[in-house]
This record gives C-alpha cells, structure tokens and sequence, in this order.
C-alpha cells in the first residue's frame, strides 16, 4: 500500500506541476516574469514555513548553504522557463522542460565521468529529433522561446542532480524551505534591479499567484518529497515526466492551444526518449535475467 501511495503521490505532482504552465501563462497577462516569481517563492515560502515550522530547527549551516545553491538553480530554471513562456506555447514549453531527465546522465557524466549507456545514447539521439519535429519552424531556426526552455530543461537537470545528492544527508524539507526563501530573494533582486516594484494587483493575477504557490509549488514538492520516500525511483521519474502530457492536456483544454502533426509528433519523440532513458534498469534487468 505504501508503494501505491507513493505514486499517488508522484501522480499529484506532475498533475500540479503541468497545470503549472497555463497558471504561468495566464499569471504573464498581470505579472511580468520577475513579479511572478518573486510574488510565487515568496507565498510558498511563507507557508512552507508556517505549515513545517519544526524543520525550521534543522536548518543548520550545512542545510542553509547547500539549500542556497538549489534556490539559485531554481531562480535561474524558473527564469529560463517563464521567460520562455513569453515567446512560446505551454505545450511546447513543458515538453522541453521534460528533457531534463535526459541530460541528468550527461551532467553525471561530466562530473563524475559515468561512462554513458547505450539506451542513454539513443535517448538523446530520439530527443534531438523530436525537439527537431517539435520547434524547428519551415526555416530550419528555432524561435527564442523554445531555445530558452532547453537551456530551462538544462538548469532543471542541475537542480534533480544536486537534490539528489544533498537530500541524501539533509533532511529534505528543511533543504526546500531555504531554496524556496533564496529563489525569491533573487526574484526580488531581479524585480528591484529592473524597477518592477508592482503597485497595483488585479483579482484574476492574485489568484493565479495564490494558485502557482500554493499548488503548483508547495503542494507538488511536498507530495514529491513525500512520495519519493515509498514509489520506486524508476517509476517516479517516469510519472513525474508525465507533466509534460498534463502541460499539454490543460493548454488545449484551458487555452484552447492548437497542435499541429508535426508538433504531436515531435512531442510523441520526446516522450519515448524520456521513457527509454527512465526504465533501462529495469529493461536491462529483464533481459539478464532472460
């Protein structure tokens, strides 16, 4: 049972966190890019304290200084992705956002020297392809938002990199609470910097902010970090990939985004690159024991 929570769970997040890309896309009709992340962290923050206030007490050099480097590599995600969603469709947007699993293992590669495997290869030759299908215009150019949603999916994969390893020895809660603190702060920064100082609010922009941090933040890490703790890693990842199919479903549905074949095909590669590099363990696992 515990197993089947963990993936309910999972289910949870990457349904909040694809829901997420119409929110932001909305929210950029009241905010600009740094209002509403400031505005975002900001809340979530807030109440992540509020709601977790003991995990407040673990928060000790180590956590802090560790949690201030994932709230700068999220600041610098969210930014690439919000920005991004400035000059592409949300669908498109949360689709190369989902690359992210992919370049995890080029990262570990990097710095580490993990050697690569042959499903990995293939993994990202598929994506290429359909990143191809997906952006690439009847010009053969890729418009800025989609190359800024790649370098998005890069900072991403940073950030599950180095989670994953500090989590290991923090606790969990306690490392999001500072990330989520130092994202906002370098929003603030950004909104100061930029003279955005928002003075007047509508009631559709509140509610899309209430709805980004307190949903698509604070309830989908929360669920993430809780799920991770029962679901099979495998099968996490795999269903939280799934966020770039909800991103998809809620664009046509809410925004009444249309999605030409080539675009559906280009999302259909992706996805099954995202699929081959998630389940090679147990894939290869299958066959040794064949």
């Amino acid at each position: 049972m515990k197993k089947y929570k963990g993936e309910l769970l999972m289910i949870i997040t990457a349904v909040m966190w694809g829901s997420g890309f119409v929110g932001m896309s909305v929210g950029l009709e009241h905010w600009s890019v740094m209002q509403l992340m400031a505005l975002r962290f900001t809340l979530a923050t807030v109440l992540l304290a509020i709601i977790f206030s003991k995990k407040l007490k673990l928060i000790s050099k180590s956590v802090f200084w560790k949690g201030s480097i994932l709230g700068a590599i999220l600041f610098i995600a969210f930014s690439l992705q919000t920005l991004g969603l400035e000059y592409t469709t949300p669908s498109k947007n949360a689709f190369l956002t989902a690359i992210n699993v992919i370049i995890v293992p080029i990262i570990a590669y990097i710095i580490y020297k993990r050697r690569y495997d042959h499903f990995e290869i293939l993994a990202a030759i598929i994506a290429i392809v359909g990143i191809g299908f997906l952006s690439l215009q009847d010009s053969f150019t890729i418009n800025v938002g989609d190359m800024l949603s790649i370098l998005c999916a890069f900072a991403f994969a940073f950030d599950i990199f180095y989670t994953n390893i500090f989590v290991k020895k923090e606790d969990a809660l306690a490392l999001t609470i500072v990330q989520f603190f130092v994202a906002s702060i370098f929003s603030w920064i950004g909104v100061l910097i930029l003279g955005e100082i928002p003075t007047s609010a509508s009631v559709e922009g509140v509610l899309t902010i209430i709805y980004l941090a307190v949903f698509c933040t604070l309830i989908a890490y929360v669920c993430q970090n809780i799920g991770m703790q029962y679901a099979d890693p495998t099968k996490s990842a795999l269903i939280l990939s799934t966020e770039s199919l909800f991103g998809t479903f809620f664009s046509v549905l809410l925004l009444g985004e249309i999605l030409t074949g080539r675009m559906i095909f280009g999302s259909c590669l992706i996805f099954t690159a995202i699929i081959i590099a998630e389940v090679k363990p147990s894939f290869k696992k299958s066959i040794i024991n064949a």
